[in-house]
């Protein structure tokens, strides 16, 4: 009977060796950038090595994960991870990316570029350095035609089913985050800083986009905090930390002949702190798009000291002068703002300025709070071209039209 037990035993070693065997195999392979020849010294470039890095967790058949440890690894140009890939990955970021500071150096219009990926994960106590002071100063293509093209810090490109969780962007040399054409798709705590001087630095940037959700994420930099263009359907953002900044802001829109309608965009549980705007949205006057924005919620927005706590600018002009062809052809509707409350740095707290031949409709507002305290007296609200209906606390006193 011995010899059973100890074949038994044998048997069930070689069972359970095979099945820690196919546990390992079936696992993700871990790409640490160092060992893979990465150099976290702030001056070799490491792009050639990301890029085969990319290449080689994405032509495998099971899934993969890139390790950034803690250090600072200098990528000198335009790096692009691209897809398909056969399987998952995920990129884990724990050091500092560290992007040049000669903006000439990315001859791309973004520094870290993700495209045609599905089921991507970027995760990770680090940091996207974008070095860019040296490049704000270039930034003047409001005057100057021929200016430089700046980088985003990172973009993302037919990419779905996918998130960004914890990862910090300092410093971008234009916009931070920039989404186009990406569906499905989570941030969750992350942080954007950069100085609220610092021009063109919008912090997450949206076009042709759906069913995205942002949480939990600490904005602070020197345009839009978040910027929804044109296209973008079904966004949820909440618990966000805007300042200093512009707001959240739907637009600019209007000015492309190709644009799409803005559709299901919810706000929440969100705090404005020392923007020149909170909830806003913008369209160009003179517009050639005859597109819808509709179904926009906003609701428990705290404002501490806003220079434009609640701003519909239907006759947007960023640059004066504007060419006037016309009223906007942009259609604003079913907007519902509840719950606003704080502080306004501006007399006028509330503007809603729509447009002549396409009015606002079906605008309510509900439990508006806002209050100014400068010696111009108590805030006030102005509206054009608007129709809907107020409930609650009203402070300003509201100036809606009747329903539509």
């Amino acid at each position: 009977m011995a010899w059973i037990a100890s074949a038994f035993k044998a048997l069930c070693l070689s069972f359970l060796f095979v099945s820690v065997a196919c546990r390992s195999t079936n696992g993700p392979k871990v790409f640490n950038v160092r060992r893979y020849g990465a150099k976290p010294d702030d001056k070799t470039d490491n792009v050639n090595t990301f890029t085969s890095i990319w290449k080689s967790a994405c032509a495998r058949s099971g899934s993969s994960k890139i390790y950034v440890p803690n250090g600072t690894f200098y990528l000198g140009g335009a790096v692009v991870f691209e897809g398909p890939c056969i399987n998952q990955i995920e990129f884990i970021i724990d050091g500092t990316l560290l992007a040049p500071s000669n903006p000439g150096d990315i001859k791309n219009k973004t520094w870290i570029n993700f495209r045609y990926i599905n089921n991507l994960l970027i995760s990770g106590a680090g940091t996207l350095d974008g070095q860019g002071k040296e490049s704000w100063k270039l930034n003047d293509c409001s005057k100057n035609p021929s200016c430089p093209i700046l980088a985003m810090n990172m973009g993302f490109a037919f990419v779905n089913n996918s998130r960004i969780n914890g990862i910090t962007s300092l410093n971008s040399k234009m916009g931070h985050f920039d989404f186009f054409s990406v569906h499905q798709f989570n941030i969750t705590g992350v942080t954007i800083k950069a100085p609220g001087d610092s021009p063109n630095t919008d912090g997450l940037k949206f076009g042709f986009c759906s069913n995205i959700h942002i949480s939990d994420t600490h904005i602070g930099t020197g345009d839009d905090c978040i910027a929804i263009l044109s296209g973008v359907t079904d966004m949820d953002i909440s618990n966000v930390k805007c300042g200093p900044g512009h707001g959240i802001s739907v637009g600019s829109l209007g000015k492309g002949k190709d644009e799409k309608d803005v559709n299901g965009l919810t706000v929440r549980d969100t705090v404005f702190n020392g923007t020149s705007d909170g909830i806003r949205i913008k369209t160009w006057e003179s517009s050639i798009s005859q597109i819808v924005v509709s179904h926009l919620l906003y609701e428990n927005i705290q404002m501490i000291n806003v220079g434009n706590p609640i701003n519909i600018d239907q006759k947007y002009c960023p640059y004066p002068p504007c060419k006037k062809k016309g009223e906007s052809h942009v259609q604003i509707q079913d907007l519902k703002l509840t719950n606003i409350y704080g502080t306004s740095k501006n007399k006028v707290a509330v503007k809603l300025k729509c447009s002549k031949s396409f009015p606002c409709k079906n605008v309510e507002l509900v439990d508006i709070n806002l209050e100014h305290k400068g010696a111009k007296g108590p805030s006030t609200a102005v509206c054009e071209n608007v129709h809907g209906s107020a409930h609650g606390k009203m402070v300003p006193q509201h100036c809606l039209n009747g329903p539509w």
